[in-house]
């Protein structure tokens, strides 16, 4: 790994944890999704993994240890992986924005099962049910921001990479 791929990490983390701070007053619009799937499209899985592994552990430090932490370290892996598995087939922001809605729409599920271990079946069924119009807002949302910032953040990146990466200054 090359030093200016350390940065990239870094910076790409960075963006990402600011982003998900800027929008935090909004309960479960975020862009953290939409980063991660365009961030997987420029730069490949192999850095981007870096780039959630740095995220969750930055998360743990903002908010503190619990469970939900285990789920982090398993789903923004998850959804690069299925970024990176789709890229060849999906051609328009629409493929993206309806994996983004997916994802939002079954982000509660994935934490009702983690903290089904912990606590229990019925705890975690509690705490999917609960939580439903959180995830409705949260894959709907993600549907829109990815159709809307998806184009133009891939060309930005696009052109950033390529400067980033042939000016050997």
């Amino acid at each position: 790994m090359k030093i200016r791929d350390i940065a990239l990490i870094g910076i790409l983390s960075a963006t990402i944890t600011t982003g998900k701070l800027a929008l935090s007053f909004i309960p479960n619009v975020e862009i953290v999704t939409l980063l991660f799937i365009v961030y997987t499209i420029v730069f490949g899985y192999k850095k981007i993994l870096l780039v959630s592994l740095v995220f969750t552990t930055t998360e743990i430090f903002i908010y503190g240890f619990s469970t939900w932490f285990l789920v982090y370290y398993i789903i923004w892996p998850l959804l690069i992986i299925i970024t990176e598995f789709m890229k060849k087939k999906i051609k328009s922001e629409y493929g993206y924005a309806t994996i983004g809605a997916i994802f939002g729409y079954t982000f509660g599920a994935f934490f009702a099962v983690i903290e089904s271990f912990f606590y229990g079946a019925a705890y975690g069924w509690t705490y999917w049910i609960r939580g439903i119009l959180f995830d409705l807002l949260h894959g709907t949302s993600n549907f829109i921001i990815i159709l809307v910032l998806f184009k133009p953040i891939i060309d930005i990146l696009t052109r950033l990479k390529k400067s980033y990466y042939t000016n050997k200054s």
